[in-house]
């Protein structure tokens, strides 16, 4: 995969701007909301979807990129700013709600409001409603990753992946895996370790990330349609804890376990696997 910053568009709906990116020429859409960190111009595990012939639609959560915060500061409400924003592209059918770590609840929140929208759920290393983060966890981020002072955070970021990028690499691996930095970074290739630095570098927190970590009510169970949930047993960052009480309360969903060093199982020597399971996720004809 390649990470580069990918160019945005602005949509003026009732309840605001929407930073969103729309890519692909298929004839079926697939909406991802994006983990901690990111924006609907940062491209991450999109390939699978784009060369199966989907087009992907990216908004920037709320307190990311250009989307405010105060226009949808909830889950739920953002799942309807999303609907909403289907209607206005003309996207009457939605292929999957993919949610990625911090945006798995709002991929569940879309489902279950908007079932008639919704056809599939595909969760990646996704957040569920346990407590979470990990009270260290939290207490850290609110005070490197607050809207005041995430900038000179990521500034920081910036200039450590430029002068010394293994020693960035591997003190933020250090949180996204149960296993040794090292070990992890080991198992990268030249080439991954290339596009986790050049990801590292391109985030930022906005006021999203202090919000991401507030509680949101469970709607697990409302959620009907065929559900994949993809994570990793060695996940630091979000705990294999959650996939398994994702699997457990979503009728009929499955569980695939991902053999990633970590939260980024999309750097992992099985994803090839992975991206086989979720293409026929999309093409089965019970889904």
């Amino acid at each position: 995969m390649t990470v580069l910053e990918r160019e945005t568009s602005t949509a003026r709906l009732a309840a605001g701007a929407v930073e969103y990116r729309l890519e692909g020429d298929g004839p079926r859409t697939v909406v991802i909301f994006h983990g901690g960190h990111l924006r609907a111009g940062l491209a991450l595990g999109e390939e699978v979807f784009t060369t199966s012939g989907h087009r992907v639609l990216v908004p920037s959560r709320p307190g990311y990129g250009r989307t405010p915060l105060a226009i949808a500061p909830t889950a739920a409400a953002f799942a309807d700013v999303t609907a909403d924003l289907c209607r206005g592209l003309g996207i009457e059918r939605i292929a999957a709600a993919v949610g990625i770590s911090a945006g798995g609840r709002t991929a569940l929140a879309m489902a279950a409001r908007h079932p008639h929208l919704v056809e599939r759920v595909i969760l990646q290393s996704a957040v569920a409603f346990l407590p979470w983060p990990d009270r260290r966890t939290r207490l850290g981020g609110r005070l490197v990753f607050n809207a005041r002072v995430e900038a000179a955070t990521w500034a920081a970021v910036r200039l450590l992946m430029h002068t010394a990028p293994r020693a960035g690499l591997w003190l933020l691996l250090r949180d996204l895996s149960t296993r040794p930095a090292g070990q992890v970074m080991a198992g990268l290739s030249e080439r991954d370790q290339a596009e986790l630095i050049a990801l590292f570098t391109l985030m930022r927190s906005g006021a999203g990330f202090v919000n991401d970590m507030l509680a949101v009510p469970d709607c697990a169970a409302q959620v009907t349609q065929p559900t994949l949930v993809i994570a990793s047993r060695t996940d630091r960052s979000v705990p294999y804890s959650h996939a398994e009480s994702l699997a457990a309360a979503i009728p009929g969903a499955e569980l695939a376990e991902s053999r990633a060093d970590g939260h980024m199982i999309w750097f992992a020597p099985d994803y090839p696997a992975i991206t086989e399971k979720i293409k026929d996720f999309l093409t089965r004809r019970d889904c």
